[in-house]
């Protein structure tokens, strides 16, 4: 999944390390009154610098925060990750279903039957029907984007002449293309039991259910893309306000504690106030203004020390190794020169803008690959990138940086003559540190004779990066496993049929021979084999150069001091939102 905090970083997985991630090293994780009996009441205020969330539409969430709080408010799933503290966090538990799913056929087949009770916020009942009709919007693709694209690709439905489903969505009327959909997701005559046909053995396909695609959506609510702006409620709290300023959330009386076994909210309103600057937000946490405000971000690294030297904020911050890895997705279309893309790695200036970010203290190590360390089994140094690659040097390797460009030159001519005259464009989310990074990155490609201009993007990062036509030359990202499998690394970046890839690589000559091997991969059921297989991608996405990787990172929060219940969750690398609760 996607990382809204890492962006900052890049300059910056959910139950990915459910094995791995127990080793994280966390400082500060729980607040002191953790253990203390929570209380129900008040208001929990949330502090974020942008404009707005990227969706609220649960089909369209792929941020692993997103996906911790709204799946924590007002989003309920089939199953979903046991909000409690430490590795026990990134085991399924049933939420909507009255089970984890039951797979048969060589797990081609899973079934999973709904719990009696459950609402929307209108008090309709959830019905199979409900979650049929969500998962077919996902295939609507021209209209619901930038979710998981799992979906699409693994349920066993037709495709079309130019490789596309030949179900559409429901938006198009098309008789035969629904059929097919209603055969691979089909419901009983009770209403209750949803049963998907794969077109693939897909052991983990549960986690897949943990995800917004795979939630209830009534049919005669949905608005398509509007959607977006006020989706109905599942969970304990709805939407009553989504402004410019303001997503305020109020408790859901429709939704039945008797049918939930997940969640237990505590505040009467949970609020996200958007458009606050950065170092305001610091300040209202160091100095309590708001005691019951959670920073929805990371502190800014020039405050880090503020909260992690201070013993009087020891109950009020964390400091984790999370489960992204950092990079720079370089659009291939607009960059076919492999030698202009490797130019930039190596005249990066890696150890300064680690410096700046907190070092290893706070911002973390230096990337080896897009596969986290925290995914241990599939994890392996590529040796091509980062610390054991033979050209890596901290500060920059300019002296191969130039040959490269000078190769380049000659090579693709009409490439070099963009880099060196018109200047390669870098999408990157907007904040204030761009102030303090964007000289550092200018002057460092500069030492290659490369130059660089950048775009930042304030609200609505993902959704513009990932359209082919808005995306520049190269789009600052971060990402982490779904769950435990680099299947849901490897694929999603770099395949044509994967959620997440910017790199619109396909064109690239090194393509046909990678997917290929991701192909292969996935048919793999050896699962030591199959790890094998993906460090081995790994090392080759590496060497076509279709990311510049920059850290494995570590993140910060920090809270006000009636603001408790509060620990690190394991799923999507965050606090579990759903947990707090205010003390005062």
């Amino acid at each position: 999944m996607s990382n809204v905090s890492a962006l900052r970083r890049a300059v910056v997985m959910s139950a990915a390390s459910a094995l791995a991630i127990s080793a994280v090293m966390v400082s500060g994780a729980t607040s002191a009154s953790a253990a203390v009996t929570p209380k129900t009441g008040g208001i929990l205020t949330f502090l974020e610098h942008t404009p707005r969330l990227d969706h609220y539409d649960p089909s369209r969430i792929y941020t692993g925060r997103d996906l911790a709080f709204m799946n924590s408010f007002t989003t309920r799933t089939l199953v979903a990750y046991n909000p409690v503290p430490g590795a026990a966090g990134a085991s399924l538990v049933p939420d909507l279903a009255t089970n984890t799913g039951v797979p048969s056929n060589a797990a081609k087949t899973w079934k999973f039957t709904l719990r009696p009770g459950s609402t929307f916020e209108d008090g309709k009942k959830i019905t199979c029907e409900d979650v049929q009709y969500g998962v077919s919007r996902v295939f609507a693709t021209d209209v619901i984007t930038d979710g998981p694209g799992y979906l699409q690709v693994w349920l066993d439905i037709p495709k079309a002449a130019d490789g596309s489903s030949v179900f559409k969505g429901p938006y198009k009327k098309d008789a035969a293309g629904l059929a097919a959909f209603h055969k691979a997701v089909s419901c009983s005559a009770d209403h209750r039991t949803i049963t998907f046909n794969l077109n693939k053995s897909i052991a983990d396909f549960n986690y897949l259910a943990t995800y917004g695609v795979i939630s209830p959506v009534q049919a005669s609510k949905d608005t398509g893309d509007k959607y977006d702006l006020k989706p109905q409620a599942t969970g304990p709290y709805k939407i009553v306000e989504n402004s410019k300023t303001q997503l305020r959330l109020v408790r859901n009386s429709k939704w039945s504690k008797a049918s939930d076994p997940v969640r237990t909210p505590y505040p009467d309103e949970v609020i996200i106030m958007f458009g606050y600057d950065e170092e305001v937000i610091d300040q209202i946490m160091l100095g309590d203004t708001i005691p019951t405000a959670v920073d929805f971000d990371e502190p800014l690294s020039t405050n880090n020390d503020k909260f992690f030297t201070d013993s009087s904020f020891k109950n009020r911050r964390m400091n984790n190794s999370d489960p992204y890895a950092r990079y720079f997705a370089f659009n291939v279309k607009a960059m076919p020169c492999i030698e202009v893309r490797q130019a930039m790695y190596y005249a990066r200036d890696a150890k300064a803008l680690l410096d700046y970010a907190g070092g290893s203290t706070y911002a973390g190590s230096y990337a080896t690959g897009v596969i986290s360390p925290l995914l241990a089994t599939d994890y392996a140094p590529t040796k091509v990138v980062g610390p054991g690659s033979p050209d890596f040097i901290p500060e920059g390797n300019i002296v191969k940086a130039k040959a490269l460009m000078e190769t380049a030159k000659t090579k693709c001519p009409a490439d070099y003559k963009k880099a060196t005259e018109t200047g390669i464009k870098i999408d990157i989310r907007q904040s204030v540190t761009l102030n303090d990074t964007i000289p550092i990155e200018t002057a460092a490609y500069a030492r290659a004779g490369i130059k660089v201009t950048f775009n930042p993007i304030s609200s609505g990062y993902y959704p513009t990066v990932m359209n082919p036509d808005k995306q520049s030359d190269i789009s600052m990202s971060g990402w982490g496993a779904d769950w435990a499998n680099a299947s849901t690394v490897i694929p999603e970046l770099f395949a044509s049929f994967g959620g997440f890839n910017l790199c619109q690589n396909t064109s690239d000559p090194a393509y046909a021979a990678f997917e290929k091997g991701i192909n292969t991969a996935m048919l793999t059921t050896d699962r030591a084999k199959q790890a094998v297989m993906w460090k081995a991608l790994d090392v080759q996405a590496m060497k076509n150069f279709w990311v510049l990787p920059t850290i494995f990172g570590k993140a910060q929060f920090v809270w006000g001091s009636q603001v408790s219940g509060v620990f690190f969750w394991v799923p999507q690398g965050n606090p579990a939102f759903g947990k707090m609760w205010i003390n005062n």
